[in-house]
């Protein structure tokens, strides 16, 4: 059985952004602090003892706090039920939760070499020392399965395959550490029980719904999937910022070439976007898009939401 917390849904800097005074940041600080999110990761477990992170986003101390299935044990001085995090690209949204880890508990980092290369060349993740958190790389279409303590296995497979998207953006016109080659920059993942055969797919990021894609995700029984952004001219229409969504590797939840339109028809069970950014009017319960969004199938979850499979 997989078990599947939502530690956050939010795209980079969260809801409310610290600086952004947006429609939606300003109702998440006032009337609606439902909308009140933060930044995109989820929590996974075959046992519920025993868990591993995708993503590690920079407010993962807070979500730890709020989920009690991460907190140490009882009666323990040091002690985490999260053996592992497995990155799917190098976006600060994703990577900089790691710096939340230094206190010494082991763990291990799942993560393509392209990424595992900008780690190295951080000289910031040495807090994380590799004698005591291992680095472990991962190959697109190379499933593998993390490990519990002592090696033992922790029924879960995962299986990464690329997917359409670019390189961090703090790497723009710099040298990649991990060389030029686009690949392993967006990951997406197969996440599945060895036991029950039940499975789900999680995207965090994605700049196009391609034929192949479309095959692996057609009957998938649930899909996390790349919401960051309604339209793609978003941030410019709002005066929010300069870049397209397709420029920043995302797609759009709607239009013709959408994430809404690309994804219906493949008999996908559930359908959950996340990675959501403050300027999406989909976040807003009462929108035409969130209603657009809901008639379509798809869901926008709260932290903390759980999901089991």
């Amino acid at each position: 059985m997989l078990r599947i917390v939502v530690l956050g849904a939010a795209a980079g800097g969260g809801v409310p952004q610290w600086n952004c005074g947006c429609r939606v940041c300003r109702k998440a600080r006032t009337e609606n602090p439902e909308l009140q999110s933060t930044q995109a990761s989820i929590a996974i477990s075959a046992d519920d003892e025993h868990w591993f992170l995708v993503n590690a986003s920079p407010d993962l101390r807070q979500q730890l706090i709020a989920t009690p299935q991460l907190h140490p044990k009882a009666g323990q001085l040091r002690h985490s039920p999260i053996l592992g995090v497995i990155l799917t690209n190098g976006e600060i949204d994703a990577v900089a939760g790691l710096l939340s880890m230094r206190e010494g508990s082991p763990f291990t980092i799942y993560a393509h070499e392209k990424v595992l290369a900008i780690l190295k060349s951080n000289s910031i993740f040495n807090v994380l020392a590799e004698n005591n958190v291992r680095r472990q790389p991962i190959d697109p279409d190379q499933a593998f399965e993390p490990a519990l303590p002592g090696g033992a296995p922790s029924g879960i497979e995962i299986l990464p395959f690329a997917v359409a998207g670019k390189g961090a953006w703090y790497l723009e016109g710099k040298v990649h550490p991990g060389g030029d080659d686009g690949t392993g920059d967006t990951l997406g993942l197969r996440i599945a029980d060895k036991v029950s055969g039940k499975y789900f797919y999680f995207l965090a990021a994605c700049a196009d719904v391609t034929d192949d894609l479309k095959s692996r995700l057609a009957g998938a029984p649930l899909i996390f999937f790349d919401g960051t952004v309604w339209r793609d001219d978003e941030l410019i229409a709002a005066g929010l910022g300069s870049k397209t969504g397709q420029a920043m590797g995302h797609i759009a939840m709607s239009g013709d070439s959408g994430a809404i339109e690309a994804l219906s028809g493949l008999g996908i069970g559930r359908k959950v976007f996340l990675h959501i950014n403050n300027s999406n009017p989909a976040l807003l319960r009462d929108s035409a898009e969130r209603q657009q969004a809901e008639r379509a199938g798809w869901q926008i979850p709260a932290d903390g939401t759980e999901i089991t499979l």
